[in-house]
C-alpha cells in the first residue's frame, strides 16, 4: 500500500511558476513508475509525465520544456517543476505510484492560473 500526499498547489498568475511535491508515506518509491495526471472539471483526466526507474522522464506535449519531473527516492518523494504557467494549466494535480499492478493515487492539489 502506498499512501500519496500532494502539496505545493496554489493560484498564481500566468508566466508564474509552482512546484508540486508528491511524498508517499509508509512505503519505499524506489521500485515504481511514478507520475502526474491533472484534470479540470468537465474535462477528461490528462497525463502530464511519467519517470520509470531508470529515473527517464517523458511528458506531454503540452508540458515538453515548462514541466520538469524529478524523484527523490530517498525522500520518497518525486516532484513537478512547473514553469511559464498558462491558464489552460489550471486544474487539480494529481500524484501516482505503480508497482507490481498496483496503482495509487494522491488526493490532488489544486493550480489555478490566472490571465
Amino acid at each position: 500500500q502506498v499512501q500519496l500526499v500532494e502539496s505545493g498547489g496554489g493560484a498564481v498568475q500566468a508566466g508564474g511558476s509552482l512546484r508540486l511535491t508528491c511524498a508517499a508515506i509508509g512505503s519505499s518509491i524506489r521500485l515504481n513508475h511514478m507520475g502526474w495526471f491533472r484534470q479540470s472539471p468537465g474535462k477528461e483526466r490528462e497525463w502530464i509525465a511519467g519517470m520509470s526507474t531508470d529515473g527517464r522522464p517523458n511528458y506531454a506535449d503540452f508540458a515538453k520544456g515548462r514541466f520538469t519531473l524529478s524523484r527523490d527516492n530517498g525522500r520518497r518523494m518525486v516532484f513537478l517543476q512547473m514553469d511559464a504557467l498558462k491558464p489552460e494549466d489550471t486544474a487539480k494535480y494529481s500524484c501516482t505510484s505503480l508497482y507490481n499492478g498496483n496503482d495509487y493515487w494522491g488526493q490532488g492539489t489544486q493550480v489555478t492560473v490566472s490571465s
